[in-house]
């Protein structure tokens, strides 16, 4: 099971990189959103200064059901050198036209490398804004030819995954994911009080930031290495 978190600073990534603790570097802008994208110049950046194995990971966006944008910035971020690249499915309310976005999204990546993973992402809490069902995006992911099914929540008002989705449904979505041969990455306010019941659900990916961050504020507080910290000994003491 692999730790991702998301830095959205250089000062922040200084804090994530202590210790070799992380597995995944997610970067993103969370002033634009759930899966807010950032800066071509801040992924450059913050390339150069992360060990060589850690992985990296970049956001896309809360996309609009906008395919041709999508897949033009798509196209930008694989230019960007990293491992995965994370699409937020927010506008689309078929599992047709999220299936449609998503496949030029990996046609627009894989013409320039193959070797990017892409990420497909629903919301748990998509009933809230009539988007697609979250137990459709491993069907999604796997008719897009993408190779991840993640989970998020688009509204960060304090409410996280297990506020939509019981235990069972999110076993239900990894079981899925891991049929069709996808990984599965689970996040969305996810808190320390989350770590054991997912540890069981048993995703392939973790994602975290709110909770490692100051006051667990995601848009203001800055990420604290002693809360990953806490975090991985978690992981390490129960996997």
């Amino acid at each position: 099971m692999k730790l991702l978190v998301s830095p959205q600073s250089i000062d922040e990534v200084h804090e994530v990189i202590k210790g070799n603790l992380v597995d995944i570097i997610d970067i993103k802008r969370p002033a634009e959103g759930s899966l807010g994208a950032n800066f071509p110049w801040v992924i450059k950046e913050i390339k150069e200064i992360i060990p060589n194995q850690m992985e990296i990971s970049a956001t896309l966006g809360d996309l609009p059901n906008l395919p041709g944008t999508a897949s033009l910035a798509a196209f930008g971020l694989a230019h960007c050198g990293v491992n995965y690249i994370k699409a937020g499915i927010k506008g689309p309310k078929t599992i047709e036209d999220a299936i449609f976005l998503m496949k030029q999204i990996t046609h627009a990546v894989r013409d320039f490398n193959s070797g990017i993973k892409i990420v497909a992402a629903g919301f748990a809490d998509a009933g809230r804004f009539n988007g697609v069902s979250p137990l459709a995006i491993p069907k999604i992911a796997a008719e897009s030819e993408s190779d991840v099914a993640m989970l998020d929540t688009a509204i960060k008002d304090g409410k996280g995954l297990f506020d939509f989705l019981s235990s069972s449904d999110l076993v239900q979505f990894v079981e899925k994911a891991h049929d069709y041969g996808l990984k599965a990455a689970l996040a969305g306010s996810i808190k320390k009080d989350d770590l054991i019941p997912l540890i069981k659900i048993r995703p392939d990916i973790i994602g975290v930031r709110g909770a490692l961050c100051e006051q667990n504020d995601r848009l203001n507080g800055k990420i604290r290495h002693e809360k990953i910290e806490e975090f991985a000994q978690i992981l390490k003491k129960n996997l």
